[in-house]
């Protein structure tokens, strides 16, 4: 079974439609982290200070097949319409991992049987 990591970085108050949307998909569990975005255009201005917004990181391990479908999901919260992102969504392969939990690894497997057999269908 070949893994990536996810990684989702989303306005703060996306966070939890765009976990939502990835645990439909069939994500499980996830690490969030804060953090702060750094634009190439003007900063907005709120009584002469400046305010850029916090933003969540998501971070996910997932079976590389069912990234793509987490991915999918979280763009669609994140980017509306094609002219319009507020976030982004990456993959990267995994070469090596160690400490996943087996009951984790027997989720992927149950979700990519379900998987196949909808696309049959």
């Amino acid at each position: 079974m070949k893994f990536a990591a996810l990684v989702a970085i989303v306005p703060e108050e996306l966070e939890q439609e765009s976990i939502d949307a990835a645990r439909e998909q069939g994500a499980g569990g996830m690490t969030v982290m804060s953090g702060r975005g750094i634009s190439n255009t003007a900063k907005k201005s709120f009584f002469g200070m400046s305010y850029d917004g916090s933003q969540k990181v998501l971070l996910m391990v997932l079976e590389k097949g069912l990234s793509l479908h987490v991915m999918k999901a979280i763009q669609k919260v994140i980017m509306p319409d094609e002219h319009d992102s507020q976030g982004m969504v990456f993959t990267v392969p995994l070469e090596h991992l160690g400490g996943i939990d087996m009951s984790q690894l027997e989720k992927f497997e149950q979700h990519l049987a379900e998987q196949s057999v909808k696309e049959t269908l």
